[in-house]
């Protein structure tokens, strides 16, 4: 099942990346305190989405692949200064959150077809706390947006 070890690649790879970016911005934006909290809390739900999906990378392996570093863009490395940064970084965020989620609804189409019931709610759980974090990247993008187009800095 190759074609599957390079999802479930995509996904340990793209948890990472996603967790990673989230601790830069909430570091970065420090002085905004529900961003550093939340992003935070964010990054360690796809820390644990990386814990449960080990199992799966036991039994159907892991084929390395490079496209989420390479949407890991320096913005994310390190985050902007300023309003219109933080409405940038939380953009950058929410491209790679939607990574994550269509990697797991394709994984998930593969644990059904597989008949594997393990993959299959791991899948679904991850799936579900990813759509969780890009609503909060809806709700934190529109509320940052006024202050950084409309306010003068």
């Amino acid at each position: 099942m190759p074609h599957l070890a390079t999802y479930v690649g995509l996904a340990d790879h793209s948890e990472q990346t996603l967790a990673d970016s989230f601790r830069a911005v909430a570091e970065g934006h420090a002085h905004v305190a529900d961003v550093f909290h939340l992003c935070h809390t964010l990054a360690g739900w796809s820390d644990g989405h990386r814990d449960q999906l080990a199992p799966v990378v036991e039994r159907y392996g892991e084929e390395d692949l490079e496209e989420p570093e390479r949407l890991h863009a320096a913005g994310l490395a390190q985050a902007r200064e300023g309003e219109i940064g933080l409405l940038r970084d939380l953009q950058d965020l929410h491209v790679l959150a939607s990574l994550v989620q269509t990697t797991w609804m394709v994984i998930a189409q593969g644990a059904q077809g597989l008949r594997d019931r393990e993959l299959l709610d791991i899948a679904h759980a991850c799936s579900a706390e990813t759509a969780r974090q890009i609503t909060w990247l809806d709700t934190r993008l529109k509320v940052a947006a006024p202050q950084a187009l409309i306010v003068a800095p």
